[in-house]
């Protein structure tokens, strides 16, 4: 090729790059990227909303799971992937907060990540096998004491919300159980169905289903009163133990530097999608409340302040990612 048949190849290629640019965001399938195993909370919420946002934006949204490390493998791939608008990552708390607070060395930092939305909120739901002979928070409370560490119990990785929750209630009740990680809810949750553990700290869309049809048994929900989520168990208070109480969320994430035209779109087709009836009664059925941030900004201040209470907990339950 001469030296005239370069250049105008190489301005063809310029060309089409910035043709490409050009387009109006999106122009190609999203992904939208799940630090748990099919099955859990986490891919419940993103399979609700995916086909609502690719309804709204115009293009197909592919749920990409990516499980391990406590969520964490997920969110370094999403933080180091290119700042377009195309690779987004649905996270909780362990992302965003725990990992780094357990983990300084972790591949990626926080700010790492861009909050777009927040799109849900729910307790964690206190199961057991039935027959761990545990019928009640007291007794898991009693059992628990009465032999120290003997009580395993189930999460979906070390530093997700359902660890930080049973560290904290190990903490208030002062009881010490045996944690057993695993790479996802419905994985850590069939554990405790077969009797291999005992107890699971869940997000409800994981456990609901089974104890409706009798496989668990569920204790409480994690909120301090009872939860119209979950209107059939009680909350701690009336379970006997006031002083715990927590929740955990789900939201939205882009990696730093995405332009405001793919965050602005991907706001508002998010909250498009998260408004939807179906999505709305799908999320409920398996105790999930939609919880909606009204502006990227808003969702920024809200982390900035949750994050003092995950790394605290971090560090006051000596939880570590050994």
């Amino acid at each position: 090729m001469n030296r005239t048949k370069k250049l105008c190849a190489g301005l063809g290629l310029g060309v089409a790059a910035l043709a490409a640019l050009a387009q109006p965001y999106p122009a190609r399938p999203i992904h939208l990227v799940v630090g748990f195993a099919p099955g859990g909370a986490a891919d419940t919420v993103a399979r609700a909303m995916s086909d609502g946002l690719s309804r709204t934006l115009g293009q197909s949204v592919v749920v990409d799971n990516k499980p391990g490390a406590g969520s964490s493998i997920a969110a370094e791939a999403v933080a180091k992937s290119a700042p377009n608008g195309y690779t987004v990552l649905l996270a909780s708390p362990s992302s965003i907060s725990v990992n780094p607070a357990m983990n300084p060395k972790i591949g990626y930092k926080s700010s790492d990540l861009q909050p777009v939305l927040k799109v849900t909120s729910s307790p964690l739901v206190i199961a057991v096998n039935p027959a761990a002979g545990i019928h009640s928070v007291k007794d898991l409370i009693a059992v628990a004491r009465k032999s120290p560490g003997a009580v395993n119990y189930a999460t979906s990785g070390v530093g997700s919300a359902p660890h930080l929750g049973a560290a904290l209630f190990s903490q208030v009740a002062g009881v010490q159980m045996f944690h057993v990680p695993f790479k996802g809810g419905a994985p850590a949750v069939q554990s405790v169905v077969a009797g291999d553990t005992q107890v699971t700290f869940a997000t409800p869309p994981t456990v609901l289903e089974l104890i409706r049809g009798g496989r668990l048994r569920g204790l409480a929900v994690t909120a301090r009163e009872r939860s119209p989520l979950v209107p059939d168990l009680p909350g701690m208070a009336e379970a006997g133990l006031p002083e715990y109480a927590i929740d955990f969320w789900y939201g939205l994430f882009v990696p730093a530097g995405t332009p405001k035209a793919a965050t602005g779109a991907l706001f508002a087709a998010a909250t498009t999608a998260m408004r939807e009836p179906a999505v709305l009664q799908a999320l409920m059925r398996v105790g999930t409340d939609v919880d909606l941030s009204p502006s990227p900004e808003h969702f920024a201040a809200f982390l900035a302040k949750d994050n003092v209470f995950w790394a605290g907990l971090v560090r006051d339950a000596g939880v570590t990612k050994d």
